[in-house]
């Protein structure tokens, strides 16, 4: 007897998924933390995302402007997905000195554990700071909030998530054949776990949450995502949202943050950054691949997303 497995498909989780493979972790800054109290650390505003870990105690987070300080207490995990500037201590209030003269460059790839004396409660902290191509950030990402906080009853709900964290505190099996490419996948797991639970559960007053929950805008966010090559005009897009050419030009810039062709341009060019990046495929194959029917206007569309030419790109990226 024949058994046939049909997959639904589901829009919002589809389109979450592409929104977050763009984001190629390129390395990771990970250290852990024993502070007993009075401390305070302040850290200015980094060019990637960062996490922050209670394995044992608590801390405060406070951040610039007039929010109050997130406590977090062991089990919680606090996600900046911007880098935002912001202090950690012992309680609110406390006063504290730059990250820098601890930990000055915190270079990707490395791991520090760090002890901060004093005669008060302990606190058992994991920090993470994951670098990735800033390049691949897509508008919807860039509307998250600057702080995400997954509490206890969250993790809770996560074994795969809180499993994970909890290893990572740990450090037990740092000397290990192949431990910092297992540091690498296991924060990368982290951090997209985390943002999707977290997403899950953001207000619906996020524009990016409200982006992807929209039945019409994430049907063409996902065409876009996934199907970039194709022709697409705004008439094409609003047929496949189902939509009026006017209203869905409308709704589709006042949820993502642009209009629906500099996101499709957008997408394009992630997409010929990452095979420059991460294939050899050659020069002249790349415009075809990302959805151009002209060679020079891909070029000109380059030029004007990265201020250089594909050539250019791809030799001062990194080996």
């Amino acid at each position: 007897m024949g058994v046939t497995v049909r997959e639904r498909s589901v829009p919002g989780a589809d389109l979450l998924g592409e929104l977050l493979a763009p984001l190629r972790l390129e390395g990771v800054f990970a250290s852990r933390w024993t502070a007993r109290a009075p401390w305070g650390l302040r850290g200015d505003r980094e060019r990637n995302a960062i996490l922050h870990y209670v394995h044992a105690g608590e801390c405060a987070i406070t951040m610039p402007g007039p929010s109050a300080p997130v406590v977090l207490r062991a089990g919680e995990l606090a996600v900046f997905p911007h880098g935002t500037a912001h202090e950690v201590a012992d309680r609110p209030g406390r006063a504290t000195r730059p990250l820098d003269l601890l930990l000055p460059g915190r270079p990707a790839g490395t791991v520090s554990e760090v002890r901060v004396d004093g005669p008060g409660p302990a606190t058992e902290l994991l920090c993470g700071g994951l670098h990735y191509d800033e390049a691949a950030v897509s508008p919807l990402y860039r509307a998250l909030p600057e702080i995400l906080v997954l509490d206890r009853d969250m993790l809770a709900n996560e074994p795969l998530l809180a499993g994970t964290l909890d290893r990572l505190a740990d450090g037990t099996r740092d000397g290990a054949p192949g431990a910092r490419l297992v540091a690498l996948r296991s924060f990368e797991l982290v951090f997209v776990l985390a943002l999707r639970v977290a997403l899950s559960r953001l207000s619906a007053a996020s524009p990016a949450l409200e982006a992807l929950r929209h039945p019409a805008i994430g049907r063409s966010l996902l065409a876009i995502q996934t199907r970039f090559t194709e022709p697409w005009t705004l008439e094409s897009l609003a047929r496949e949202a189902n939509m009026s050419r006017s209203a869905f030009a409308t709704a589709f810039t006042r949820l993502v943050g642009e209009p629906p062709a500099r996101h499709l341009t957008g997408r394009r060019m992630r997409e010929a950054a990452r095979l420059l990046v991460e294939t050899a495929a050659p020069l002249g194959t790349l415009p075809e691949r990302v959805g151009y029917r002209s060679a020079v206007g891909f070029h000109l569309a380059f030029r004007r997303h990265f201020g250089t030419t594909p050539g250019e790109y791809r030799r001062r990226r990194p080996e």
